[in-house]
């Protein structure tokens, strides 16, 4: 018996055995997407830490025309650690680490807050648009080779109970997702409005990039400065450590002298008593 369309049929099946995983992992990282997005816009301690920033760079620009600013470009979170002190040993984001852990110290561990970011600098939106068209024809294809199945007779029947299935779960579970990936797009450009930039300049992809490399430059910053305090802590106990040890010495030496002059003022006053005597 010759099955109609074979070819057609094999990849309409080779679609719906990939289907579940397909979506389901679609599905993830549109989630991911918007999970970012909310984590970011949600926190209360990112925000405080950019108006941080923000006053620490009025004030390095104070008298200036930039000294007024009251924005800044995201990419600048970058240039944190360019800019150095004198002794070229401490950079601004040391400072700004310096200052938070000492003024806003509940905001140190404002990573916690954006959990998804680093799963979020994997994703491409372009990739996820290719996927969810790749879905949607998929699913048309599954369509056009059901209707055409119908008018194949006996031979199609199980086959087209089958797409009817199929297409009975997929049908929701497509229609679900496009409104998932319709709201991603809103999404990812409201992410870069709220930074106060143009989408189209900076996308998705660069903000959470921008986000996720300044992130990584605070924790280091921040570790890097707490082991100075530790370093400058055991060398301020060193030191006084020595400088007890050198006035026990210094008390001890002197201890010393007067016993040794006391033993001769002794032994001087018995010469004389013994003179006397004589």
């Amino acid at each position: 018996m010759k099955v109609p369309r074979v070819e057609s049929k094999l990849r309409v099946f080779s679609f719906k055995i990939q289907f579940c995983s397909q979506v389901s992992d679609l599905r993830k990282s549109l989630n991911i997407v918007n999970s970012t997005a909310e984590e970011v816009r949600n926190s209360v301690k990112l925000k405080r830490i950019m108006q941080t920033i923000l006053s620490l760079g009025n004030a390095l620009n104070h008298g200036t025309a930039r000294g007024s600013a009251v924005g800044f470009r995201l990419d600048s979170l970058l240039k944190l650690t360019d800019t150095r002190a004198r002794n070229n040993k401490m950079t601004l984001m040391h400072y700004l680490c310096k200052v938070l852990a000492h003024k806003l110290p509940e905001v140190m561990d404002f990573p916690n807050d954006l959990l998804s970011l680093e799963a979020a600098t994997k994703i491409q939106l372009k990739y996820l648009a290719e996927e969810m068209q790749a879905i949607s024809k998929g699913m048309e294809k599954i369509q056009q080779e059901l209707t055409a199945s119908e008018n194949d007779g006996p031979v199609s029947e199980s086959f087209c109970t089958t797409l009817k299935n199929f297409l009975s779960y997929a049908e929701g579970e497509v229609r679900s997702l496009a409104t998932l990936y319709s709201g991603v797009g809103r999404n990812a450009d409201a992410l870069a409005n709220y930074f106060g930039e143009d989408p189209a300049r900076c996308p998705f992809e660069q903000v959470v990039s921008t986000l996720l490399n300044f992130v990584r430059m605070f924790k280091k910053a921040h570790e890097e400065n707490c082991k100075q305090l530790e370093f400058e802590r055991k060398k301020a106990e060193k030191e006084a450590e020595n400088e007890k040890a050198q006035l026990n010495a210094s008390n001890q030496q002197m201890g010393n002298e007067k016993m040794k002059k006391s033993n001769s003022s002794i032994g001087t006053a018995a010469e004389h008593h013994l003179i006397e005597t004589t």
